[in-house]
């Protein structure tokens, strides 16, 4: 008897009469082809369609892209593969098995729903949605379509963060105090112009708007700024923030805190007058009824006319993970890290390679059809980003800042109020005026991490419009659905 091939598997259950017959999928074999379609080929998705063709029987066969040239210059490098500028197309192609979302942010939770229920298994990167709720839309459709989705916050195959568990699980360092997460990395302003921005022929904004609304963009450039516009993107909370948060959840908590409890922010988009509308400079407290987590992001130099970005003065580094412990602390960051005792004598380098094995990990679970193979699952995906979601949503509720109201606010955790004083340190290195800056302290939120609601009085219509996406809406067609 021949052996039908995969595709000719799922065609004869289809013309049986089996619904969707992909959510039964059987195990693949590690000879048969998996068939990736990448949606979205800039620069980051570019660069996963290259590591998704250097593994074995897996073959770019598809490419989605709202920019014609970028996409007919990517399709040179990858031989036979189809290519289209709406993503829709590609969807409704039955030999795409798996897709790569490498769209911009507010893409990423319709572009998952969407497929998943066309069949398709889905790498998305990070940060998993543009808002909470969509990060539980994605959820809601890798369950009940049976697909394999995992997120791109790859440092979770990075053999580092089983490195860093033990060292904690052993013990040297003590009872863990608190932690802090920083991301110290320099951007420069988003140039603006006094004219809307003319979008160029060949991009097709209609489908690079997708579900974000139609405004008019007063910056220089499309690709890329949209980081830092409400509309489209997250800030550097949302871009940075994913992986630096995820890193906390996974060996800190060990993804058993899937939201904090309450979560209060402040910064400001200071020094730059620019086009962008996201903070800069953005701390953030997360109660998580336990370990207190600090979160400081910001883009300003280390001091006015600096090159570098900043350096977390009291331990002496860039890592954007430190884990503050009784008998000492770990300082880390993507690909490794160090531990040192009380005295901050170093007793320990850990290792890693920044995730290398995350594609590869996606693949090996579309073939065992395994979520719990996965190292990301898109659940995980979803409570990172959220935290992320969460220290926007407090700096958005926000209202005029003043450093004593600041300090009140959490008065019994000091790492809160040392990012404070760091926070105004700062500001006087880059020639900023702390009285006459556009600063906000932001709303105290309290969140039922269980139902995925905010709770008390933090529970506004305003707020709850952020929670859910709706104060900017969906742009017809492009809307997710009530129930996936």
């Amino acid at each position: 008897m021949v052996r039908p091939t995969r595709r000719e598997f799922i065609r004869g259950a289809l013309a049986a009469g089996a619904a969707l017959a992909l959510p039964a999928r059987r195990m693949l074999g590690a000879n048969e082809t998996i068939n990736m379609g990448c949606i979205g080929v800039g620069g980051r998705g570019g660069h996963s369609a290259n590591e998704f063709a250097k593994l074995q029987n897996v073959r770019i066969a598809g490419l989605v892209d709202v920019d014609s040239q970028r996409l007919a210059g990517v399709k040179k490098r990858f031989d036979g593969a189809k290519a289209w500028v709406d993503l829709r197309k590609m969807l409704d192609d039955k030999d795409i098995d798996a897709v790569c979302v490498s769209t911009c942010n507010h893409w990423h939770a319709l572009a998952t729903v969407w497929a998943c229920q066309a069949g398709k298994d889905v790498y998305v990167e990070k940060p998993a949605s543009w808002s909470v709720v969509e990060g539980r839309k994605m959820v809601e459709a890798a369950r009940k379509y049976k697909r394999i989705v995992q997120a791109g916050m790859q440092q979770r195959s990075d053999p580092l963060q089983a490195e860093i568990m033990k060292l904690l699980d052993e013990g040297i360092l003590g009872k863990i105090k608190y932690v802090r997460l920083n991301r110290y990395g320099q951007r420069g302003p988003v140039a603006r112009q006094d004219t809307p921005l003319k979008v160029p022929a060949h991009i097709n904004y209609d489908l690079w708007l997708g579900p974000a609304k139609d405004v008019p963009l007063y910056r220089k450039q499309l690709h890329y700024d949209w980081h830092w516009m409400w509309n489209t993107g997250n800030g550097e909370m949302g871009n940075w923030g994913p992986h630096l948060i995820d890193d906390c959840r996974n060996v800190v908590f060990r993804s058993k805190a899937p939201l904090p409890v309450r979560c209060i922010a402040g910064g400001g988009r200071l020094g730059w007058n620019d086009a962008g509308e996201t903070p800069n400079t953005h701390f953030v407290y997360y109660d998580t009824g336990d370990i207190p987590v600090i979160c400081d992001v910001h883009n300003l130099p280390m001091k006015a006319g600096a090159r570098g970005g900043d350096v977390y003065k009291a331990r002496r580094t860039r890592g954007f993970l430190i884990i503050e412990c009784e008998n000492g602390y770990y300082a880390g960051g993507r690909g490794g890290g160090t531990a040192h005792d009380k005295d901050g004598k170093r007793i320990r380098r850990l290792r890693g390679d920044g995730g290398r094995a995350h594609i590869p990990n996606f693949i090996d679970a579309v073939r065992s059809r395994k979520p719990e193979d996965l190292k990301g699952e898109i659940e995980q995906g979803h409570y990172s980003s959220a935290w992320c979601h969460l220290g926007n949503l407090s700096w958005q509720a926000g209202a005029a800042y003043k450093k004593e109201e600041a300090l009140e606010r959490v008065k019994d955790v000091k790492p809160w109020a040392a990012v404070i004083e760091e926070f105004h340190a700062h500001l006087e290195a880059n020639e900023i005026d702390a009285k006459k800056a556009d600063i906000k302290l932001g709303a105290m939120l309290e969140i039922d991490p269980k139902a995925e609601t905010l709770t008390g009085a933090s529970a506004t219509a305003a707020a709850k419009a952020v929670w859910t996406g709706q104060y900017r809406g969906y742009r017809k067609p492009y809307v997710m659905p009530d129930e996936v």
